[in-house]
């Protein structure tokens, strides 16, 4: 464990299951969290399908119980609510846990973000 305690904001852009990059992304703010960092992540784009609940992948790692077991360390998870729209996505559809919000809220969680990463 690091001596300063950082936090993290992760855009998440990429669909659910169409590259690894989100399932990465997902890992490494399980990991930050377990070593005591903070972490929101930010669904953007396509990404918001990787915050869909009843995720059923059969030979993917499921993306929808890493984002629990995120959300269970006490991360933060929001969606942009005018990439859900577009997208025909209703924010009850979405993981308990996970709010919708607007580019504001985007540029808040970078704000206090010691570090941003895209993917």
């Amino acid at each position: 464990m690091t001596d300063k305690i950082k936090t993290f904001t992760i855009v998440i852009g990429s669909g659910a299951y169409t590259s690894e990059r989100p399932y990465t992304m997902i890992r490494f703010a399980y990991t930050s969290l377990l070593e005591g960092h903070k972490i929101n992540i930010f669904l953007v784009e396509d990404g918001v399908f990787v915050g869909k609940k009843n995720q059923k992948p059969s030979s993917y790692d499921n993306l929808e119980k890493w984002l629990k077991d995120v959300l269970e360390e006490g991360g933060i998870i929001k969606a942009c609510g005018v990439c859900i729209k577009a997208r025909g996505v209703a924010a009850e559809e979405l993981i308990q846990g996970i709010e919708v919000t607007t580019m504001n809220g985007f540029v808040n969680m970078c704000v206090e973000a010691d570090n941003v990463l895209f993917s």
